[in-house]
Order: C-alpha cells, then structure tokens, then sequence
C-alpha cells in the first residue's frame, strides 16, 4: 500500500486530496495534507479523518509517504519538489513544472540524482475524449495532418498571481498539441495583452509550426465569462473535434474520394460521426497512473522532460510576443 501526502489545498489540491481519499484503501492511503492556512488544514483534517500540517518539511518528518501531489504556486515549485524529492518521495507536480527553464531543469536533474519517478500534471492527457483521439490519430484516422486548433477560454482565476495565463493556462494546450501531433515545433509567434490582471498577461494568441509542416494556433484567455474547452484536428480525411469539458468527440469526414473523377484536390461536407466515450473524471485518471507507475511501470505519466519542453514553447510564446517577432526554436532563449 503506497502512503501518499498532498501538498497545497487550494482549488485544484482539494480534488487532490479528494480523489485520494477515494481510492481502493488495499492500494492507495491518504496519510497526510499540508496547507499554509490551518484553518484549511483543519477543515480537511476533519473532513476526512486526516492528520494535517501547515509546514510540508514537518510532514516529510513526521509521515513515512510514498508519493505526494505538489500543488502549490508555481513560483514555489522548484524549492518545494527539490525538498521532496531528496527524501526519495515520488512527486506528481501540477503544471507547469516550473517558471523558468533552469528551475524545470533543476528539479529534473533533482529526481535523476535521487533515483525518484518525477510526474508533471498535465491533466488533459487523461480526458478519455483526448485519449480516443490521440488513438485514432496513431491509427491514422486522418491521413496526413494539417492543423490543430485550441481554444481554452474562461474567467480570471482570483487565486492566480504569480503567472500569466500563457504560463498558467496554454501550457495543457502547448502539451496538447505537441503530445497529439507527435512532432516537435519549428518556430513560434504569439501576441499578448493585459487588460484586467494586476501584473501579467490574460490573453494569447499563438501560432506555431511544427517540424512535420503541421500548423497549430493556441486561441487562450481569461477574459471570457464563460468556459469554452475545444481542441480540433484537421487532415486529409476530415476533421476531430474535442470538447474536452463534456468529454465529446466529433468526426466530420471530408467526403471526396481519389479517384472520383473530380479535378483536383477537394474538401467536400461529408458525414458527421459522434464518437462514444466512456467518461471519467481526467484527475480519476492521472494519478490512478500515476500511482500504477509507481507500484509496476504500467501507468503512464507525463514525465519532467515532457513538461520541460512545453514550458520551453510557453517561454519561447512570450519571447515572441516581448519582442513582436517569430521566434525559431533553435534561437528560443530557453
């Protein structure tokens, strides 16, 4: 039975600890949370039956874990997964990994000295909408790929202070589309603005071309009152269209078959197919992996090289939007 922690209960850490609490007692045992509110700590304590600490170095003392979820501000994520890593617990660390590339590439070398699995968070692989697609795609359901399309809108995030909504948000879309098309990008260009947060960008747009020809545009925002969530692909074949929130997916099929006899290359409005998807909850899914990983290999993980290198494409966005250019990837700053 793995001893897990989770370290951070804010929006996101409390369906940590939740999800936790609700898997098989035999395999998996929530022993601990820590919070900097105690009032929060309590709260959880209470609600289920956990003992909780306010400093996470007390709780590393104190609890023999296993694993734990760090899910703190991004600005603390290299102090805090070092610390945790060098006690030989393994970490599921929320995205991004971190917000600078020499942090990302500290608290990789950190796991590989102490020998302990290292798990970004990047919670959109697990959607079971996504995970179809992608296997569609490896099946080459598409034929050749033309483009990919994100658009993950929604409201400001109050808890949010310390990243952009480049840093913070279009890092599950950077890892979408890189992971989706399975090519590495060539060269970016993105615009930013600032119109209601205190010191950091809340809208994005970006362009970036991949090394296969594919071309992805990222659409990202914190200014938009409600949640959008859509991801589609586009081919020789037709199209795929996610919605990641209701967990849905599209096929629209070009309907022009070689050899018709038709001039040319064409597009032409084929059948519309709604793919069955059996749901569950995308963060269900991401630490039931990551806990198989850590008992036999088999869960699958986004692993610290992963989230290195989307944070790379995050850093390259904003180069190119500070200095209003296209930036090549062999040029980035990171």
């Amino acid at each position: 039975m793995l001893n897990v922690g989770v370290i951070g209960v804010g929006a996101m850490g409390r369906n940590h600890v939740r999800v936790y609490a609700e898997m098989d007692a035999a395999r998996v045992c929530l022993a601990a949370i820590t919070d900097v509110n105690p009032a929060i700590g309590k709260k959880f304590a209470a609600q289920y039956n956990r003992r909780a600490y306010t400093d996470y170095r007390e709780m590393l003392d104190q609890e023999k874990l296993d694993a734990v979820s760090i899910v703190v501000p991004t600005s603390l994520h290299r102090q805090v997964t070092e610390e945790v890593l060098a006690r030989g617990v393994a970490v599921l660390l929320e995205k991004p990994i971190a917000g600078t590339h020499a942090d990302g590439r500290a608290i990789i070398d950190c796991a590989k000295r102490n020998g302990v699995m290292l798990a970004i968070g990047h919670i959109e692989r697990f959607n079971p909408a996504i995970v179809v697609l992608k296997q569609r795609l490896d099946a080459n359901a598409l034929g050749k790929l033309f483009e990919i399309r994100t658009r993950r809108l929604g409201p400001i995030p109050g808890r949010i202070e310390d990243a952009g909504v480049v840093i913070d948000l279009a890092t599950h879309d950077i890892d979408l589309m890189q992971w989706l098309v399975g090519a590495p990008v060539k060269r970016a260009h993105a615009e930013i603005q600032r119109h209601v947060h205190l010191a950091y960008e809340d809208s994005f747009f970006g362009l970036a071309q991949f090394e296969n020809g594919v071309n992805g545009l990222l659409d990202v925002s914190w200014l938009v009152p409600t949640k959008v969530r859509q991801t589609s692909v586009v081919g020789e074949r037709g199209m795929f269209v996610v919605d990641t929130l209701t967990q849905e997916l599209y096929f629209y099929e070009n309907d022009y078959v070689i050899g018709s006899g038709l001039p040319g290359a064409h597009i032409i409005e084929g059948n519309m197919t709604k793919i069955k998807i059996e749901r569950k909850e995308p963060l269900r899914a991401e630490l039931e992996n990551f806990v198989a990983a850590i008992e036999n290999g088999a869960g699958q993980i986004v692993t610290g090289e992963e989230g290195l290198q989307n944070l790379d494409l995050a850093l390259t966005f904003l180069q190119s939007a500070y200095e209003g250019r296209v930036v090549d990837m062999a040029e980035s700053v990171c």
